[in-house]
């Protein structure tokens, strides 16, 4: 099975112009003609969608079989993992263009094998250097509609995607944009089939994208979401790319795509009758832009070195302080969780979870002073763990505590405060190369559809990602780290995770789902370390997300006895906004050179997980 899947990979190689040289062809756009891409000449038939699969030689795990591919060939051919993850997230711009694209940002963490470091890239939005604090208030001083602020220019902040990618090459690659942007271009004009997961987000965004002309006739050809099985082409991404290929990023951040972009947040041409609010970016604003290498953050777990992404992402500090407080209730109840039975697992994982969210509200966000050490630290979270109950859940939500490095047996909680509003889209890739280089990346226009404003003749929509500034302080008298303000980042879930056991690769995980990828990521990790799930399965288990407020569930939780028990013991088990909490996926290091990559088998209608060289 897995070897007949591999060879119908190759033919999609082969439709996308990349079999035998991934930088090989013709990069013409023309659409007329069959062999650049005609409408007799859609990339391919439909890929299957494998969850697992295991082998040799480099490993791809993501949402969509293009990309994957993609990202496989880029390895076939000697590339690196940073060099895959660019090719790939170029694909997932084209095939996921609600999820990601270039006018979004993300969060890029990397294993180098010759150094053993682990370095990030922070390619996070930022906000027109005209904004303040009060930005999302009207007259009164009252917060702004959130759906209102969404769907509009006033949402967008300059985008870090292409800056992230050329920053990705240049430090950890072999390959330039120039080459590693080929194969999405071949994708965008030549086109590719429909599934069932673009057709449903098309059609449930299909009345917001009406308000925008632009957006309408891109992706609402005829004026309805296209149907699944039928050959989606976007000749004005494919022109795009193209451009930056041969232009460098300077056409974005200094030249004609950026002007295109700043003009369409600052004036978002509406349907006649009907106005948005306006933007602020500026072509000054897209050209101070950088895209950041920082430090990871690192907690230990069961002895496993875990690296996420650090400020202006919450991602990897919550991650870490969910561990860290798991390890506590261990030493409190003097059972393991490995030990404990699957209601009072889940038990434990959400009230560490609503826990570590508490104090993620409170300190974390794009400024300075953020106590990142201690809140990270295992004596934050033995602390913090003295509110737990092994027989109730705590009242939500949870007060937020004091990470100040002077920790008793039980330290004063603080203020109870609601938690933010936040958008659920995103998507997630991992590479892993043959000679151990690892990527972790998560990229995102925010909501499903972003903004909603695609950028004429460019074919790409801007993200929205400003809304992940809180409106208000959260708690009145408390300092909220997460206002807006000039040339900020927004507060971020993302996170990308890399695990390495003894110095060397173990894992690598991810999920989209905004706030909730933080508690998806964590139990995956929690799932196939402690519960003892193979890979697939842990990613496909039903899923728990509590932030400190009602507690989402999803895949039928709430109905079956585990789900009743865990109502038993106090915890208000709600569905999410959407059928499906995040779409995640990971890939395990084996023994021997070998890889384990998984995907989601039922979540966003099934992801996919490829490597070079797989297992019959």
């Amino acid at each position: 099975m897995r070897a007949s899947l591999r060879y119908l990979a190759l033919g999609l190689a082969g439709a996308l112009g990349v079999s035998g040289t991934v930088l090989g062809g013709s990069a013409a756009v023309a659409h007329d003609d069959p062999r650049h891409g005609g409408r007799d000449a859609p990339v391919t038939a439909e890929l299957p969608k494998v969850p697992t699969m295991t082998g040799g030689g480099g490993a791809v795990s993501s949402v969509d079989p293009l990309a994957s591919q993609v990202g496989i060939d880029v390895l076939e051919r000697g590339g690196t993992a940073a060099d895959a993850a660019v090719a790939a997230a170029a694909a997932l711009g084209v095939t996921e263009p609600y999820s990601a694209g270039i006018g979004g940002g993300g969060f890029f963490v990397h294993h180098s094998a010759e150094t053993g470091e682990v370095r990030t890239i922070d390619g996070r939005e930022t906000a027109p250097a005209t904004f303040t604090e009060e930005e999302f208030l009207d007259e009164d001083g009252e917060a702004l509609d959130f759906a209102t602020v969404v769907s509009s220019g006033k949402s967008v902040g300059v985008p870090g995607t292409l800056a992230t990618w050329e920053t990705a090459a240049e430090e950890f690659g072999t390959m330039d944009l120039h080459d590693l942007l080929r194969p999405a271009e071949r994708i965008a004009a030549r086109g590719f089939v429909v599934d069932e997961n673009f057709q449903e987000q098309t059609a449930q965004n299909a009345e917001r994208f009406r308000t925008f002309p632009e957006t309408a006739e891109l992706f609402l050809p005829g004026g309805e979401a296209p149907e699944v099985g039928t050959v989606f082409r976007n000749p004005d991404l494919a022109r795009t790319y193209h451009s930056i290929r041969h232009e460098g990023t300077g056409a974005f951040y200094d030249g004609p795509i950026g002007a295109a972009v700043v003009d369409a947040s600052r004036r978002p041409a509406t349907v006649e009758g009907t106005e948005v609010l306006a933007g602020e970016l500026t072509l000054a604003d897209l050209q101070a832009y950088e895209a950041l290498l920082k430090e990871p953050t690192h907690t230990e777990y069961r002895g496993l070195d875990v690296y996420g992404m650090g400020l202006p992402s919450s991602g990897g500090i919550t991650v870490a302080e969910t561990l860290n407080l798991l390890e506590a209730y261990d030493e409190r109840t003097g059972t393991g969780l490995a030990e404990v039975p699957d209601a009072q697992y889940l038990h434990r994982f959400a009230e560490a979870t609503a826990t570590a969210f508490a104090d993620r509200n409170r300190w974390i966000g794009d400024v300075e002073g953020v106590p990142v050490e201690q809140l990270t630290s295992q004596e934050f979270a033995d602390e913090r763990a003295c509110l737990f109950d092994p027989g109730t859940a705590q009242e939500r939500p949870i007060p937020f505590g004091e990470p100040d490095g002077e920790y008793a047996e039980c330290g004063a909680p603080g203020a109870r405060q609601p938690e933010p509003a936040g958008g659920v889209s995103t998507t997630h890739l991992n590479v892993a190369d043959r000679w151990g280089n690892v990527v972790s990346y998560t990229l995102t226009i925010e909501q499903t559809g972003g903004s909603g404003i695609t950028v004429p003749e460019h074919g790409f929509l801007l993200n929205n990602e400003l809304t992940d500034f809180n409106f208000t302080p959260v708690t009145e008298g408390v300092p909220d780290p997460n206002l807006p303000g000039p040339g900020k980042r927004p507060r971020s879930s993302m996170s990308p995770t890399i695990v390495l056991r003894d110095g060397e690769p173990w894992m690598s995980v991810g999920s989209p789902g905004g706030a909730t990828i933080i508690t998806t990521v964590a139990q995956i990790l929690t799932g196939h370390i402690d519960r003892d799930l193979a890979l697939v399965d842990a990613v496909a288990a039903p899923r728990l997300s509590s932030r400190n407020g009602a507690e989402e569930f999803d895949l039928g939780l709430a109905d079956s006895e585990v789900g009743r028990q865990l109502s038993g013991l106090g915890h208000t088990l709600v569905p999410p906004p959407r059928r499906w909490i995040g779409n995640a996926s990971a890939i395990r290091f084996l023994d021997d050179d070998r890889f384990e990559a998984a995907a989601e088998t039922e979540r966003g209608y099934g992801g996919s997980a490829m490597v070079v060289h797989p297992e019959p």
